[in-house]
């Protein structure tokens, strides 16, 4: 991935804050036909030394897990905030007019070696784990318990497992970082005037100035 240093996020702790944030990730590998991708929503952990796991499960109908256990290395993608930087809303416009139109986004991209399980204890934890991070959000929220034992395990038996040792990581907060302080107010204020989505982006790009 293309880094320019202002750009670049090597900070293990926004990475996770990151994929938790966003956990759907597009987990792509290769076989000899060519590029596999599939979206997966993914867990994430680390260690005290720094070693970081995903976890994830797809259909068994899925051929890419038979895939997994061949290849050496796999990638997944995690996409954060990102939208449209209009130029009308850098004060350059006013002051030379040379400016252009971009795009702020955020992005994480975790290398590693897939390993596959089929065990069901593994499997339930997962997405107890899936479970629990998405329905804590909700007022009322919905357990695995909540479903008839037997029905719970006919859907593990059709999902398997994959468990992913990375071994590389890198992370990238594109969020007007080489605009002056005057163009970066004018983009966060842009922002602030757009919809829900351009309001996250605006938080980011807050966050990220400086």
């Amino acid at each position: 991935m293309y880094q320019p240093a202002s750009f670049r996020d090597d900070c293990l702790e926004s990475q996770i804050a990151l994929v938790r944030a966003h956990p759907l990730g597009m987990l792509i590998s290769q076989d000899e036909q060519g590029l596999v991708a599939d979206p997966l929503p993914f867990l994430i952990d680390a260690d005290e030394q720094g070693n970081v796991v995903l976890r994830a499960h797809l259909s068994r109908a899925n051929p890419h897990w038979a895939l997994l256990q061949k290849v050496q290395e796999c990638l997944v993608i995690f996409q954060g905030p990102e939208g449209y930087i209009s130029p009308g809303w850098y004060e350059t416009k006013r002051q030379t007019g040379k400016v252009v139109p971009t795009w702020n986004y955020s992005v994480v991209q975790l290398h590693g070696v897939p390993r596959v399980t089929e065990d069901a204890g593994w499997l339930r934890q997962q997405l107890e784990g899936l479970t629990a991070l998405q329905e804590g959000r909700q007022p009322e929220p919905w357990r695995i318990d909540d479903a008839p034992a037997h029905y719970i395990a006919a859907q593990i038996k059709g999902i398997v497992g994959i468990e992913i040792a990375v071994t590389h990581r890198e992370g990238k907060g594109k969020m007007s970082q080489n605009r002056s302080a005057e163009d970066v107010d004018g983009v966060i204020a842009g922002l602030r005037a757009g919809d829900a989505a351009q309001q996250r982006l605006a938080d980011e790009v807050e966050r990220r100035r400086g």
